[in-house]
């Protein structure tokens, strides 16, 4: 296996042409590729978020495009916002003739710990694609306090 040289979409003339397998070729360049997680990118396998602090709360939106509201469960732990996507895809339901069938299934989550929030009073709402949840500030202090030493 030493002398195995892999094909290299780079370097040829086919590739430049516009085939339409540049695909393919990028498949068999990740394949023989000495970093075995290059096909693995944690942007491209979760969902994207911003979160943004307001003076008395803090925004939270994240983009779930095609997903519903049903597939998406927010929830609190601890001082951690959970934001989950379980979703459960299948082609062809209605046909029992069919030559080929696909299923898929995916799960995402995210976790946001937020200091000095008030979890309790937390609103969302999915509108376009786009989760926003807002979260209000809690009125603790977090100034430094001295403390008398006796």
């Amino acid at each position: 296996m030493a002398g195995l040289i892999p094909f290299n979409r780079r370097n040829t003339e086919l590739a430049r042409a516009g085939t339409g397998f540049e695909d393919f070729y990028n498949m068999l360049d990740d394949f023989f590729s000495d970093n075995w997680l290059s096909g693995r990118n944690l942007l491209r396998d979760t969902f994207k978020i911003d979160i943004e602090e307001k003076e008395n709360e803090y925004c939270v939106e994240a983009e779930l495009p095609g997903i519903a509201k049903d597939e998406i469960d927010l929830g609190v732990e601890d001082d951690n916002l959970i934001i989950s996507v379980n979703r459960t895809e299948e082609a062809n339901k209605d046909g029992k003739n069919y030559i080929h069938r696909e299923r898929r299934a995916a799960s995402m989550s995210r976790r946001i710990r937020l200091a000095n929030a008030k979890l309790d009073a937390i609103k969302a709402k999915l509108e376009e694609g786009v989760l926003s949840v807002t979260i209000p500030k809690d009125d603790k202090s977090g100034a430094l306090r001295k403390i008398a030493i006796e």
